[in-house]
């Protein structure tokens, strides 16, 4: 049988269907990864709530671990302890939390993890009303909110592209509501804690897991795509695939890498060495407006992503982040509360655009039988070395001066987009509405992964319309 012969029958279904009415008319889910249709729907608003609560929530814990174990006669260094058992064992576990997601369903992983979170936030709570607040009690409570948060958040990844049928538009809605959450969060905790006390905090943090936990039992995934479902060799087996997936993939591996300086020049004392400037210059108040600022650009990048589609994502991200500069600039430079504001703002719409450009890519890029495993070695590459950068913050604050290691890092910042600029693995990465149904070694996977962007097959109608004329305009004996 000829090539279009097995074409022409479905060309015909969508001509067809395109004349009765949307494609997407008779289906709850998303038709296509990365098509243009609405994101929105039932399942894909239930997970929309769940993220953003938890994010609410989660903004919302750093105020009351401070004001909680400060209340109770520990010290910043308690807060940072307790603050440090979650990151430490979050960071250490989420690559087994990969696996884990592959291996499993991850909807009922992450259920599961937004349960235990509500007990353990709910025993928090109740040790801050009895006034019986143990600093080692606390840690263990935030080791095992880590080890919850490293089950739960791998399966964030492949579960956007089985909800949404345009990826980047649902990354990009995701951002707007995080970043609006994460502004809205230590408000809400600030107020608390004022009218009531820690323990609040803790309890009303405790309600956003138990809703999350609710929108995802209500949330219906659809039926996986054929062959897209992870064959299971071994725990042991299935963490070397991944890795070897992660290694194959160059603009993958070659962003973390490189963000890995920007964690511990820029980004890890960024946070502790900006307090400690602007709160001893301009006060407290200037503080929160520039983190305020910081929030609103944030909101912002994610809007700019909601509509602008580049076709090289990651070049056009590493175009954004350089905006990230601007914040460690005018804070290093001492520019006024007004300039260090705009700074802010250019640094948080820039790195929330990248943000989008950069999930988009590795949901779109990456075969959804590893990408579990694929987003876990992302996060834990991101994040890993970020507490050294903060550990380093204070020792090099003394050595140099607080103001020159964040004219460091904004220069810094500027060298890692020129780096990530000049790797052609990740500057010409092409967008993609589909992802190559192919993973692991051999000869199929190499081929896979070295066809050129046009030689993929396209989704929709003109995927059907360009099979057919390229088979027509074979020769006869490749028909």
């Amino acid at each position: 049988m000829r090539r279009e012969d097995l074409l022409a029958p479905d060309l015909k279904g969508l001509l067809a269907a395109d004349l009765k009415g949307p494609l997407a008319a008779d289906h709850k889910g998303p038709l296509a990864v990365g098509g243009r249709g609405s994101i929105w729907s039932r399942d894909f608003g239930f997970f929309f709530g769940a993220r953003t609560v938890a994010k609410l929530g989660d903004t919302m814990l750093p105020v009351a671990l401070a004001a909680g174990l400060l209340q109770h006669g520990h010290g910043a260094g308690a807060v940072g302890l307790a603050m440090a058992a979650t990151t430490v064992c979050f960071a250490g576990l989420v690559i087994f939390g990969g696996v884990f997601a592959d291996r499993f369903s991850t909807r009922l992983l992450m259920i599961g993890a937004d349960v235990v979170r509500l007990g353990t936030q709910s025993i928090a709570a109740a040790l801050f009303f009895s006034g019986h607040v143990v600093l080692w009690q606390i840690c263990v409570i935030g080791a095992v909110n880590g080890a919850a948060g490293a089950l739960f958040q791998p399966g964030v990844a492949s579960t956007v592209p089985r909800l949404a049928s345009d990826v980047q538009k649902a990354n990009g809605a995701i951002r707007v509501a995080e970043s609006a959450a994460a502004l809205a969060g230590p408000a809400v905790a600030g107020v608390l804690v004022a009218f009531a006390s820690p323990g609040a905090v803790f309890a009303a943090h405790a309600g956003t897991y138990g809703l999350s936990a609710l929108c995802l039992v209500l949330l219906r995934l659809p039926p996986a795509r054929p062959g897209s479902l992870p064959h299971s060799n071994g725990f042991r087996a299935d963490l070397v695939q991944g890795w070897r997936e992660f290694r194959s993939r160059t603009w993958l591996w070659g962003v973390i890498a490189i963000f890995c300086v920007l964690m511990i020049t820029t980004t890890g004392p960024l946070t502790p060495l900006v307090a400690t400037l602007v709160v001893q210059e301009h006060g407290s108040g200037a503080y929160g407006l520039v983190n305020s600022a910081l929030g609103a650009g944030t909101v912002l990048g994610g809007l700019v992503a909601l509509r602008l589609r580049p076709r090289r994502m990651l070049r056009a991200g590493s175009f954004a982040l350089i905006g990230y500069c601007a914040f460690p600039a005018a804070v290093g430079a001492q520019l006024g509360v007004p300039l260090m504001a705009a700074g802010a703002a250019i640094a948080g719409a820039g790195l929330s655009f990248w943000g989008v450009m950069w999930a988009t890519s590795v949901q779109t890029q990456v075969p959804p039988d590893v990408l579990n495993r694929i987003h876990a070695y992302d996060v834990a590459g991101s994040i890993a070395l970020l507490p050294v950068g903060q550990a380093l913050a204070g020792p090099a604050a003394s050595a140099f001066g607080a103001e020159h290691v964040l004219l460091t890092g904004a220069v810094t910042t500027l060298a890692v987009c020129l780096a990530l600029l000049s790797v052609p693995a990740i500057r010409g990465l092409v967008r993609t509405d589909g992802r190559v149904p192919v993973s692991g070694g051999g000869p199929a996977a190499e081929a896979a992964r070295a066809r050129r962007p046009e030689d993929l097959p396209a989704t929709g109608r003109d995927g059907a319309i360009r099979g057919c004329a390229q088979a027509r305009a074979a020769p006869p004996e490749t028909r």
